[in-house]
């Protein structure tokens, strides 16, 4: 029998809101319900790993982020709020794209700790822009407005809202899916990826506009982000690329520790 893998979560963080009363005063650490079913569709256990905060009113435990890393098998970044343009040197376009710089360097010390013990992460939306910053690459603060030609990759349909991809030749991704139509992706974003980080392949690029929307480490960690929300697909959408292959080569990825 295979046995059961652990995968970790990066929680997304709710900050308290100025003014607020009962749970809007208190800092909230969470997971959107989709991504976790997806992950676990493999029959697999999902754990949230929640940031280590500063503002709680009992000490800090001895457990360290390193902890986790060290008892589960991969991790799962997933999407939410925007990235904070400190992270890769610039300064916020417009205040409402200043992002969670909090959540960024919870998110960028996890990430290292898996990587520096050969653990596989995927990373999600947001996850694969966390992945691109902490290599070293940087993103478009607002893809609308700092590149007018491009295609809409943010839409009022939300998780409705679909676009198509072209897979690079040779990538995971082409090895993987194959020549899977069609190549619709789920698109929820007004980031994205402008100058890639160290040591990573571009695996997709949107149909039309040629924004990077997947990408893959080329070192021996397993390391893959995707732009789109593979989560979000409904068992009834036959127009939108099913990525459930791409979660099998993650997992496949922390049973082997190899997966090309």
């Amino acid at each position: 029998m295979k046995r059961t893998l652990k995968i970790g979560l990066s929680a997304r963080l709710l900050h308290p809101r100025p003014g607020g009363t009962g749970m809007e005063s208190k800092t909230l650490q969470y997971l959107e319900q989709s991504v976790a079913q997806w992950i676990m569709a493999r029959d697999v256990l999902v754990f949230m790993i929640p940031s280590i905060t500063q503002d709680g009113m009992l000490n800090r435990s001895a457990i360290r982020l390193s902890d986790y890393a060290k008892n589960l098998d991969g991790l799962v970044l997933q999407g939410g709020a925007d990235i904070s343009p400190a992270a890769y040197g610039e300064e916020e376009i417009r205040p409402e794209w200043s992002g969670d710089r909090t959540r960024d360097m919870y998110e960028m010390e996890l990430l290292h700790e898996f990587l520096e013990i050969g653990k596989p992460v995927l990373g999600i939306c947001r996850g694969a822009q966390l992945i691109n910053v902490a290599m070293g690459g940087s993103l478009y603060q607002d893809i609308a407005s700092q590149i007018p030609e491009s295609i809409v990759h943010l839409a009022e349909a939300y998780d409705r809202h679909a676009h198509e991809i072209v897979l690079e030749p040779g990538g995971l991704l082409e090895k993987r899916l194959g020549n899977a139509v069609p190549r619709k992706v789920i698109s929820i974003h007004h980031q994205g990826i402008r100058s890639l980080g160290r040591d990573l392949f571009v695996e997709a690029r949107a149909a039309g506009d040629g924004m990077i929307e997947a990408i893959r480490g080329t070192g021996r960690n397993f390391l893959l982000g995707v732009q789109w929300h593979p989560e979000f697909r409904r068992p009834s959408d036959e127009d939108v690329l099913d990525c459930l292959p791409l979660l099998e080569a993650f997992l496949d990825a922390t049973r082997n520790r190899h997966w090309l």
